[in-house]
């Protein structure tokens, strides 16, 4: 019978987060928010509970609009000073950083476990990316600041995804860079992980800031606050336009990455194994990635290879409880993936499948849970089995939308114009791919697909240290990153330099695609 793991229990991760950032958390445990350089402030309470099985984790402390503009206003004061700190005594104190992190990798990781539901295993890569990631810019950054002065003070408003590769990440370059830096604390997931990090990052005299709040609420300091000179943020396409809305006219340095459907096209192509290993990869933490491929346009005469080759990856997935073991001296399950952020999401994800059958879309593969991976009697509400759809009709969600979970939807083209038109569905997308034993047909297409990154025989990531990541038409907005683009976008250079992304005003379209 399986059983929560005794080196995953919740309670006892809890104890470990309280022993290693004890100014992180008030005299009842609870998590504080950082500002100004002192954690205080447990806000208005809001009940944090864990996709794994349902459980109460603790509280988020919801700050209000005017504590907002308070914890901005103190950013403001640190950035003035911190602008002014040599570049070798920054990349000293982020080089602390990391090793504090490296030390605490494992209390990390199972924070994550329980907050967003990812295996072990990849919760372990997302601080590791976050680490290594950091380290490199800490090697390379002084060439990347020459000529260049820090914005100030940089706000960050992410998704719950990837708490470490993306947003403290992100933190680290843009506090090395020489900016203060501020985020919000993602609603959905990655409180406790968070409070742990940035306690870690602020013992080590980072200017960084930490606090909890709803977007639309905390929107005018966080987004709009006169003392904000640059905003990053990751999110649904929904909420970017409405971040976009409100800078329009600020004239404000931003970096908006939102979704788009990234497809995957086939024609005339015959490695089958290697496309099942990409596959297979794809399910990582249920898709529940902005590069994640969740639609497939595939020639018709190929279908019916193409569909073995599917079905018998779709089958093998594993999904199931991170923290389920048989034996208390068991390692931690290796699944593709666990629960998704929360129930709404697996509710929203089975609405938008029954809509789509009754429309007249055809359901090719609809798996099911093994209650062996799971402790009996325990809430899997937030658990959804991978599922495939042929013929999605142009009005429904799924047709249009990024699911972001573990539900693919299958086109079938005859034409190499249908492909490239099925394949462009979202007006831009982060990333695509072309599956083709044809080398020439590959590159023409390429120009064609409105994808930031292509591959061809391959599936594309965000990527790290100096590769670049943006995105083509409505998913992305302002500043490219990676490498010294991600450190230009947080700094100044010359005057009247022309930065590369993806403005309403100009595109610069990427060279390195």
């Amino acid at each position: 019978m399986k059983q929560v793991s005794p080196q995953a229990q919740w309670d006892t991760l809890l104890a470990a987060a309280r022993a290693a950032t004890p100014e992180a958390f008030d005299a009842e445990g609870r998590p504080l928010n950082l500002i100004g350089g002192t954690w205080r402030s447990p806000g208005r309470p809001r009940l944090v509970t864990s996709p794994v099985d349902g459980r109460a984790l603790g509280e988020l402390p919801m700050l209000d609009l005017a504590e907002a503009h308070e914890a901005v206003e103190a950013a403001a004061v640190e950035a003035r000073g911190w602008g002014q700190v040599h570049l070798d005594e920054r990349k000293r104190r982020v080089a602390a950083s990391l090793d504090a992190l490296r030390a605490n990798r494992d209390l990390l990781a199972k924070l994550l476990i329980w907050e967003i539901g990812k295996p072990l295993k990849q919760a372990e890569t997302d601080v590791d990316r976050c680490v290594d990631g950091v380290e490199w810019y800490v090697n390379e950054i002084d060439g990347m600041m020459d000529g260049r002065r820090p914005l100030g003070v940089v706000s960050n408003i992410a998704s719950w995804n990837y708490p470490y590769s993306v947003l403290v990440h992100s933190v680290l370059v843009q506090a090395l860079a020489g900016n203060a830096v501020i985020a919000k604390t993602p609603t959905d997931g990655g409180l406790f992980s968070l409070t742990v990090g940035f306690a870690l990052l602020r013992r080590a005299g980072l200017p960084v800031t930490l606090v909890s709040g709803g977007g639309g609420e905390l929107g005018p300091a966080l987004v709009r606050g006169e003392r904000v000179n640059c905003l990053a943020f990751v999110g649904g396409r929904s909420s970017g336009r409405a971040v976009a809305a409100a800078l329009l006219d600020s004239h404000k340095r931003h970096i908006l990455e939102m979704e788009g459907v990234n497809a995957y096209g086939v024609w005339g192509f015959t490695d089958w194994k290697a496309f099942a290993a990409q596959l297979k990869k794809g399910y990582d933490y249920g898709k529940q990635r902005c590069t994640a491929y969740a639609r497939f346009v595939v020639e018709r005469r190929l279908f019916p290879k193409f569909l073995e080759t599917y079905l018998d990856v779709a089958k093998s997935i594993r999904v199931g409880n991170p923290v389920a073991v048989d034996k208390p001296d068991d390692p931690l399950p290796a699944l593709d993936f666990g629960p998704l952020i929360n129930r709404d999401q697996v509710d929203t994800l089975k609405l938008g499948i029954a809509e789509a059958i009754n429309a007249g879309a055809v359901p090719l593969f609809e798996g099911t849970l093994d209650p062996d991976r799971f402790i009996p009697h325990q809430d899997t509400s937030a658990y959804i089995a991978p599922a495939a759809l042929l013929g999605v009709p142009r009005n429904g969600a799924l047709y249009h939308r990024e699911p972001f979970g573990p539900v693919d939807t299958i086109t079938l083209v005859d034409s190499v114009e249908e492909l490239v038109a099925e394949m462009n569905v979202s007006n831009g997308s982060l990333v695509g791919s072309l599956a083709t034993d044809d080398a020439q047909l590959a590159r023409e297409l390429s120009g064609e697909i409105r994808s930031f990154k292509i591959g061809v025989n391959s599936v594309r990531s965000r990527g790290d240290r100096e590769e670049v990541f943006g995105g083509i038409g409505q998913s992305w907005r302002g500043c490219f990153v990676g490498g010294r683009y991600l450190v230009q976008a947080v700094t100044e250079g010359a005057p009247g330099e022309r930065l590369y992304g993806n403005f309403a005003d100009y595109t610069l379209l990427p060279a390195q695609r």
